[in-house]
């Protein structure tokens, strides 16, 4: 019996609310005794820096561990990282497989990232429909983040007439419904649609929030495309709008 499966729920809450630094200390900890939930928190503390220096290739290793445990999130961020190179080669048909596995096993984050490789049709054929089905039902399970980022692939789906009839109304309601769910590029379409309908204050405010948002890969392409926009107002205003989020 370890250490770990003597404490209590209070003195592991306790635990937990320590300094980053402390806190990491006990996860690895937990992680070392082969708690899986452990092992894939750990692994996210890793990946990001929280509490430990960022060592992405170590935690790919913790997202094994725990994926070996049958652990759902730890399965799809192996997915992660091999499908963006965190710690590993990038491999696009192994991040599939995972994020494949973790989809079947009802998880609405692997569900989505395996319809976006699905949709480009990277590390699997491509198959826009099958895709696409995917992606409503995890918008239907309104989970979310996860639900938001699929309401709005869904948008673009409706937008370019994959898979589905071109239809914009559809499009500017799931962006504007992914915006308020609080995914960037659901408050940079939103906004797309917005300035296209004249609606120039609103979308400055919707631009504002995925600069607040948005990563730093999205907020360049994102500034780029409205410094060429032919709405005169992106190319100022707009552009003015996404740094003023993106500096707060």
């Amino acid at each position: 019996m370890t250490a770990i499966d003597t404490l209590t729920p209070d003195a592991i809450a306790a635990r937990l609310s320590r300094r980053p630094e402390e806190r990491a200390a006990f996860v690895r900890e937990a992680a070392d005794a082969g708690v899986a939930e452990a092992q894939a928190v750990y692994g996210q503390m890793l990946l990001d820096g929280t509490g430990v220096a960022a060592e992405r290739q170590a935690a790919l290793g913790w997202f094994v561990k725990a994926a070996a445990q049958h652990h759902v999130m730890a399965l799809n961020m192996v997915g992660r990282c091999y499908d963006l190179g965190w710690g590993t080669a990038v491999d696009k048909a192994r991040a599939a497989e995972c994020y494949r596995i973790a989809a079947e096993r009802g998880l609405d984050w692997a569900m989505y990232n395996y319809a976006t490789l699905l949709a480009l049709g990277e590390g699997v054929a491509e198959d826009k429909p099958a895709a696409l089905a995917l992606l409503e039902k995890v918008a239907a399970m309104d989970s979310g983040l996860a639900s938001a980022k699929a309401i709005n692939f869904v948008g673009s789906f409706a937008e370019d007439g994959w898979a589905c009839e071109r239809d914009l109304a559809r499009a500017a309601a799931c962006y504007a419904t992914a915006a308020e769910g609080g995914d960037f590029r659901g408050c940079f379409n939103h906004a797309r649609m917005l300035g296209a309908a004249g609606e120039i204050e609103m979308a400055l405010a919707w631009l504002k929030q995925a600069g607040a948002r948005g990563n730093v890969a999205f907020l360049a392409k994102a500034e780029a495309w409205l410094a060429a926009s032919d709405i005169p107002a992106f190319r100022t205003a707009g552009v003015a709008a996404l740094r003023e989020g993106a500096a707060c």
